[in-house]
């Protein structure tokens, strides 16, 4: 094999056979590997990384293991991650320990311990046509390997071994590949084309369907914050989330007029309920792709946005990226390519209530296009916050991505990115209209990795009001925050299916109430039943509002249930001091917001299999009930702290971390611990 092994400043490079490496640092105690069978690499391909950090007084060093060119290994060390090569172009990722921590599973005739004549290479190229690759990348399993983050999913599994996870982007499902390793290090595959992953027993397989190149970066860490810290340093932070994004959130499908908004948020103020954020949902525009109030409803924006800032209320406006084949801007947009193409069938994506494509995300243009709407109907009357709803996109039929180009490639290819596309098509906007970036929260229904830099607060799309689906809402956000998203939330209740007449959806929405208390940003939302039909002739006219769903203001299911929500709304309040600490730890350090518990005890083997208890900052344990009918519950304190109970009648009890304990959980009531000594334990008792 006459590979080649050579320096390139403080790059590694490796090659063979038509095929190219580079091995370099990219930030402390990390690598970023690319590679590729064409002619070159391209390095203005960044994707979710920022530019290479300058790293003062780097510890980067090479070693050829021989002259360059004559070389048989080499290894690129940084900080304490090593990489190492040989001829073969085979890879392996050691911690300053020495321990591997990851490397590539190889079978082929002369592989020493992998010899085998299956000959399967680690990373397999299969020519696409029209000159783009299939591409598998294979690293060794092991049985002890625990593995978190990968997104958002409406999945039950917190640790991710054994799983093969679909990467791609779906209604409340936000394929972000970050995979965080017990075994001391955090992989991102940074690639953002449509395709899969298998931890499996035997291997782990990454694949992209479509791609001109290999492209993954690996850190290693002591601890699981240290390699969260790493992994948001060059993806970027969060902004600082304002101080009124962090209280409670109203939100229905769907308010149908200015008055009947207007008349809830009073409705909040007069009954003395503290309330951030009202929100008005889809189909208040004209058509789909007129981004701007109809005007038949929704007489005075300005004056609304006026009125609610009087009463220290934010107006937060839906965006869909749908453009319609009858609005107003459908022909100027397709001329243009602005809109998202096909290359076969037709030019239509979506058919909800008419014929819609989506703008371009990926297109500059059709973001100054959507952006100069947006600001002329909506930033210029008042209003400073974006629901960007069907961020997926929401592709029809069926999420076909073979067929949809964008203006950066196919989808098979890119469609992982348009998400953040999105985000910062209203980020970038808002910043150009002179908001300050610590005033921007922007409510997505999906994301990718970097999506955080853009003020995105992702929420875990159109789950169903049921317990089940509750249950993997809880491992949802804490995926997503490993994930490094830690701004998100839930649409409390769940979307659909809730009757507002049911003492079962009462039972649940109180419990999903308490867990929406600590949460990143607490917010109600849903399409209750029984839905309410306009019975005009609104079924031939789409631009009339068609339906809405029943009430969903606290005051609606009664005066039980209002005591009980109020109460908790009043405890949010009271926590969000806390909040604000737990936002600038996320802003300066990528900290998630809520997290399992092995984040800050790590040393706790137990702690790492916890999947229905965790961390609101580091110093609230917090124990959502997960059952109908569940009245207490079993909780696993970490070892490392001990811990305060606050019981239903505001009694504490001290307990030992290491203790498994069972404590009571009366409906109007969520198990929630203090670590001893933490301030925080005042503003959880009345």
């Amino acid at each position: 094999m006459n590979a080649v092994l050579e320096r390139d400043g403080e790059r590694l490079v490796w090659r063979c056979r038509h095929e190219t490496l580079w091995l370099e640092p990219w930030g402390p105690n990390a690598l970023r590997v690319r590679g590729t069978k064409n002619r070159a690499i391209d390095e203005n391909l960044q994707w979710a990384l920022n530019e290479r950090p300058v790293t003062p007084g780097s510890s980067t060093h090479i070693e050829l293991d021989g002259a360059e060119g004559e070389a048989q290994s080499g290894r690129i060390v940084n900080g304490s991650i090593t990489a190492e090569i040989d001829q073969r172009g085979w890879i392996s990722f050691r911690n300053a320990d020495g321990k591997v921590l990851l490397e590539e599973f190889w079978q082929i005739k002369d592989g020493g311990d992998e010899t085998s004549a299956v000959e399967l290479p680690a990373r397999d190229w299969r020519p696409v046509l029209g000159g783009d690759w299939r591409l598998t990348m294979r690293f060794k399993a092991h049985d002890d390997e625990r593995i978190y983050g990968l997104g958002q999913r409406q999945i039950h599994e917190l640790d991710l071994k054994g799983c093969v996870l679909e990467l791609a982007q779906r209604n409340s499902q936000a394929s972000i590949p970050f995979m965080l390793s017990n075994r001391g290090y955090g992989l991102l595959w940074n690639n953002p084309a449509i395709g899969r992953v298998s931890f499996a027993r035997n291997l782990t397989e990454w694949e992209a369907e479509r791609t001109d190149q290999l492209d993954y970066w690996i850190c290693a860490g002591d601890t699981p914050a240290q390699i969260e810290e790493q992994y948001s340093a060059v993806t970027g932070h969060v902004p600082m989330m304002p101080d009124w994004a962090m209280g409670f959130w109203q939100c229905k499908l769907r308010y149908k007029t200015q008055e009947e908004l207007l008349r809830v948020a009073r409705g909040y103020k007069e009954r003395g309920v503290p309330i951030s954020v009202i929100v008005v949902d889809f189909f208040h525009w004209p058509q789909q792709g007129e981004w701007k109030f109809d005007p038949k409803y929704w007489p005075d924006p300005a004056g609304m946005v006026r009125e609610l800032e009087s009463m220290g209320i934010k107006l937060m406006v839906s965006i869909w990226p749908t453009v319609d084949v009858n609005s107003e801007n459908w022909d100027e947009m397709e001329s243009k390519g602005y809109l998202v193409s096909t290359d076969r069938g037709t030019p239509t994506l979506m058919n909800f209530m008419g014929n819609e494509s989506y703008f371009d995300a990926f297109n500059p243009g059709a973001r100054a296009f959507v952006w100069s709407k947006a600001k002329e109907h909506y930033y210029d009357k008042g209003v400073r916050l974006f629901w960007l709803d069907e961020a997926e996109p929401d592709l029809s039929p069926h999420y076909s991505f073979d067929i949809v180009r964008y203006d950066a490639g196919p989808a098979l290819k890119v469609g992982g990115f348009y998400p953040v596309e999105y985000a910062k098509t209203f980020y970038e906007g808002q910043r150009a209209a002179g908001q300050h970036e610590g005033d921007i929260c922007n409510l997505l229904r999906c994301a990718w990795a970097g999506s955080q830099r853009y003020g995105a607060l992702l929420w875990s799309g159109d789950v169903h009001s049921t317990f089940e689906s509750f249950r993997r809402q809880v491992v949802a956000g804490l995926n997503a925050g490993i994930s490094g998203i830690p701004w998100w939330t839930t649409d409390i209740g769940g979307f659909t299916g809730g009757d507002v007449r049911d003492p079962k959806f009462h039972e649940l929405l109180v419990r999903w109430f308490q867990f929406g208390v600590f949460c990143p940003v607490m917010r109600l939302h849903g399409f209750r039943v029984p839905i309410e039909f306009d019975v005009t002739d609104a079924w031939r006219k789409f631009n009339e509002p068609f339906c809405s769903g029943a009430d969903n203001e606290i005051w609606s299911y009664g005066d039980d249930l209002y005591r009980i929500l109020k109460s908790c709304i009043e405890l949010r309040e009271r926590l969000r001091p806390y909040v604000a600490e737990r936002m600038r730890d996320a802003h300066e350090q990528g900290t998630p917001v809520i997290r399992p518990l092995f984040y800050d005890f790590p040393d706790d083997p137990d702690a790492w299999g916890v999947d229905d208890e965790y961390l609101f900052g580091p110093d609230v344990l917090v124990a959502p009930i997960l059952y109908e009918g569940q009245r207490s519950r079993e909780v696993r304190l970490p070892k490392g702290a001990d811990w305060v109970f606050v019981g239903p009648g505001q009694e504490t009890t001290e307990y030992q971390g290491g203790a498994v304990v069972e404590v009571p959980a009366p409906l109007d009531h969520i198990p929630v611990f203090v670590r001893k000594g933490a301030g925080v334990l005042e503003a959880l008792q009345d």
